[in-house]
């Protein structure tokens, strides 16, 4: 007997009912960065693998998932390396390729490569799957989409507000109630200038970016374990332990980094952030989170997560403000600031919540039934007349018993069956059955158009 097919894991079919599902939510997300007057681009799956190593910090180096050159790969390669396990240094030489980690640094070498094309400031947005070589878990994948926003070439701070309605808009047309964390990776600069661990920044950032998922024991352990000194490790305690709701958060973060340049205007900047937002009125709940790290080495000024309100699942937004990441593809001085929405994990709240509009699993309005070759040629000019007006309709391929007819009418959430026979031709009217609620009634064409 021949093996069942499998798929890798971290990965997902999607049905037909499922991908009218996810067009919901990619449809909902497209609309809202048109109107904010974002413009769509797309990039490769696979990229330079120098493009993508060192953008993401150490972990993220890990999770790159690399390309074999095709061929024999391990041909101009030293025997000795190849045997020794020492993968680190192998892995380059015998893959010039990776898929993409995420949106954000394709796009910065976009942006770069076609430098002399764009007019800045460039806002653009991208929907496209990403991988990584991640161990799977609920909300947790290895392919999965990310709908990116960003725009370029700008320091001002009215983008990261615009990106916050974004997130607003988005959420609220979904029906998903969520909470904006904020935090800015001056803040946490200023805090490893203020506990004396200016060279700690990376590991204080990987470290406490794991707060809510391990505790902060676990995190003074691991930050010790990073090489930070006791001493270092407490002075940190009072800024992990902030509390209150975000004005107390920010008066409390405001004296602790007093007379650090960089931690205060971090704080000035997110106190202009959120002031604006608040003056918006925003549906979202913002919450300043001073342990708020995103893990990404290219942040540099404000940081963004969305938590679903009513659901457990990991955080379904993400992004920030990168200054330098032109910078490493030889574009120094370009400034950018991003959002991504996570659409698999969004997908799995409005599951979780069932907020689909009716609708979503199905486009066809009417399926007309079949009787025969001359009933169907008749069916077949009507149904052509309907899709010419904006309209979805099928007819059923086979001369079928009418209750398998109208039993795939059901299935597929369809909610109209349209009849055309002997009788109907003779008249020129279509005999229209309500499958909700069983009523039926005989209609001209007109009539049918208005009543769909």
């Amino acid at each position: 007997m021949a093996q069942k097919p499998s798929i890798p894991k971290g990965t997902r079919d999607f049905s037909a009912e499922e991908m009218g599902r996810r067009n919901y939510i990619f449809d909902t997300i497209k609309d809202v960065f048109r109107l904010f007057g974002y413009r769509q681009i797309e990039t490769p799956a696979m990229e330079n693998l120098s493009t993508l190593m060192g953008k993401y910090g150490e972990e993220g180096d890990k999770l790159l998932f690399k390309i074999l050159n095709s061929g024999d790969f391990l041909s101009c390669v030293d025997r000795c390396l190849a045997e020794s396990g020492d993968y680190v240094h192998l892995a380059p030489k015998i893959c010039e390729k990776g898929l993409r980690y995420d949106l954000t640094v394709p796009f910065a070498r976009f942006v770069v490569q076609h430098r002399n094309e764009l007019q800045f400031p460039f806002k653009r947005f991208q929907i496209q799957p990403v991988w990584r070589a991640d161990r799977p878990q609920k909300g947790r994948y290895r392919e999965f989409y990310q709908c990116d926003a960003d725009v370029v070439g700008s320091d001002s701070l009215i983008n990261e507000v615009e990106l916050l309605q974004i997130i607003d808009e988005v959420f609220r047309r979904l029906k998903i109630s969520i909470t904006i964390k904020l935090n800015n990776r001056k803040v946490l600069a200023g805090i490893a200038e203020v506990i004396g661990a200016p060279d700690k920044l990376t590991d204080i950032t990987v470290a406490i970016d794991k707060i809510d998922k391990i505790g902060l024991d676990n995190v003074n352990a691991e930050l010790l374990a990073r090489g930070l000194s006791q001493q270092s490790i407490d002075a940190l305690q009072p800024i992990l332990k902030i509390s209150g709701d975000t004005d107390a958060r920010l008066a409390a973060l405001r004296r602790l980094l007093e007379g650090n340049e960089t931690g205060t205007l971090g704080v000035d900047e997110l106190d202009f952030v959120i002031a604006s937002s608040r003056h918006l009125g925003l549906d979202a709940v913002l919450e300043l989170d001073a342990s708020l790290a995103r893990g990404l080495n290219y942040y540099t000024g404000t940081i963004i997560e969305v938590k679903a309100n009513d659901v457990e699942i990991g955080s379904i937004t993400g992004g920030g403000r990168y200054d330098n990441l032109t910078g490493i593809f030889g574009m120094p001085g370009v400034s950018g600031v991003g959002i991504s929405f996570g659409a698999d994990r969004i997908y799995d709240v409005l599951n979780s919540l069932d907020l689909y509009p009716e609708g979503t699993s199905s486009s066809v309005r009417i399926m007309f039934t079949n009787f025969g070759h001359e009933e169907a040629t008749a069916t077949l000019a009507v149904i052509k007349k309907l899709r010419a007006a904006g309209l979805a309709a099928e007819i059923y391929p086979e001369a079928s018993k009418m209750k398998k007819q109208i039993g795939y009418a059901d299935a597929m959430k369809i909610p109209y069956v349209g009849i055309i026979g002997e009788n109907e031709m003779a008249e020129g009217k279509i005999t229209v059955k309500n499958l909700a609620d069983g009523c039926q009634c005989t209609l001209d064409f007109d009539s049918l158009l208005k009543m769909l």
